[in-house]
């Protein structure tokens, strides 16, 4: 790549980057979401560390008040039990490297170059431990902190580690009383975007088989639900994160965290089978398009029912994703995943006056539509010859296996 390209791709990436954090900026500044989160944490911790300084620094003249906002800095972590934790882990490394530092400057007469080739290599080590996880790092460099300003004295011991308890309690003190974070919102987040992004995926197969789909379509289903897995690895993630937030957070006893509860685990279990059935039914439906299918396409009689039952599976999906965010709609008033009931083939006509009864209401509706439209799909089974049979059963199979797996997905409240 000539230098001119080069400079116009980097001049490229430096735009997006630079648009990035602008949406970011934007998105902490509209409301509630991860980018304020993260404002706030952001600020707590440079408030923690100016707080240390003031104590260590100002008031208290430390001989090396370094380490107190140093300390205090690290320890606004994304949770109180993270926190507190950290603080565990960072004093009783730095305790080490800092006695490790004196002992080896001790044997050595004071010479730091002797010194640090005695005390890193212990410290370096000590900070492999798994325990210490990615805190490691802190005993080696207390020791360097130590040996390069020369202040191994026991009264200078002392003083460092005041130092770092000071910085540790200030931290964690920060963390746990202003603003102590939750990370609730994040798994509710996930769990709307599962039945959320399923919906979208269900109509717009609806929608382009009903105006007759090619391959390409089909191939762009099949991509889509194979994304669908990763967001359950997301909700897993944000279960962890939600139950270490609920833990050592004085947040949790002053008032209920917002939002309905959590489903069960056994939710994420049957939206994992879920997505493996709606990866295998785009997966058949690709291989049945195109200019050389391998399976023999679905005749137009089958195809005019199939419309239909994906349209309700969709309203299933979106009754779900409506419970699981306490039946709230979206700004354009569509319904829980933002898409259009009014369609042919299956979207039923909102209630009159806008109130289209409760989620649980809509759910069950929507499953006997899809049962009923299952049962006319299986009725067409022995219409057909062998070759045109098996992509018919095919299709009918997996659709029966979606409809039970989407009846086991109820999000019935378990966690909070």
């Amino acid at each position: 790549m000539n230098p001119a390209a080069r400079a116009r791709e980097l001049g490229q990436r430096a735009g997006w980057e630079a648009a990035a954090v602008g949406r970011s900026v934007r998105r902490a500044l509209a409301g509630p979401g991860p980018e304020r989160d993260l404002a706030v944490q952001a600020i707590k911790a440079a408030g923690a560390a100016i707080l240390a300084w003031a104590v260590a620094g100002w008031w208290w003249q430390a001989p090396l008040a370094l380490m107190a906002p140093w300390t205090a800095v690290a320890l606004v972590q994304s949770t109180v039990y993270r926190s507190v934790r950290t603080g565990v882990q960072q004093v009783v490394l730095i305790a080490a490297g800092t006695v490790l530092a004196a002992a080896a400057a001790g044997l050595t007469g004071g010479n730091t170059m002797a010194a640090m080739a005695i005390a890193l290599p212990v410290t370096a080590l000590l900070g492999n431990y798994s325990r210490f996880e990615g805190q490691g790092v802190y005993a080696s460099t207390t020791a360097l902190f130590v040996l390069v300003y020369g202040s191994f004295s026991g009264f200078d011991i002392l003083h460092r580690l005041l130092e770092t308890l000071l910085g540790a309690a200030i931290g964690i003190g920060v963390n746990a009383l202003i603003l102590p974070p939750v990370h609730l919102r994040h798994a509710h987040e996930s769990l709307y975007r599962l039945p959320g992004d399923g919906a979208e995926l269900l109509r717009t197969m609806a929608r382009e088989m009903e105006q007759g789909y090619e391959r390409r379509q089909a191939q762009e289903w099949y991509t889509r639900a194979r994304r669908l897995p990763q967001l359950l690895t997301d909700l897993h993630n944000a279960r962890m994160w939600t139950r270490e937030s609920l833990r050592l957070n004085p947040r949790r006893r002053i008032r209920r965290p917002p939002g309905p509860g959590l489903p069960s685990t056994q939710w994420d279990a049957a939206w994992e089978r879920v997505t493996d059935h709606l990866t295998a039914l785009t997966g058949m439906l690709a291989e049945a398009a195109g200019d050389s299918p391998r399976l023999r396409p679905p005749p137009d009689s089958v195809l005019g029912e199939v419309p239909r039952l994906l349209h309700a599976l969709a309203d299933v999906c979106e009754a779900d994703a409506a419970a699981l965010t306490g039946g709230a709609a979206t700004d354009d008033g569509r319904g829980a995943a933002g898409a259009d009931r009014d369609t042919p083939g299956g979207g039923r006509q909102d209630a009159p006056g806008g109130d289209r009864g409760a989620p649980g209401d809509r759910r069950e509706e929507a499953m006997r539509r899809a049962w009923a439209a299952q049962r006319r799909l299986k009725a067409r089974l022995t219409e057909h010859d062998d070759e045109t049979a098996t992509s018919v059963g095919g299709l009918a199979a997996e659709t029966q296996r979606l409809l039970y797996d989407l009846d086991d997905a109820r999000p019935v409240p378990a966690e909070t």
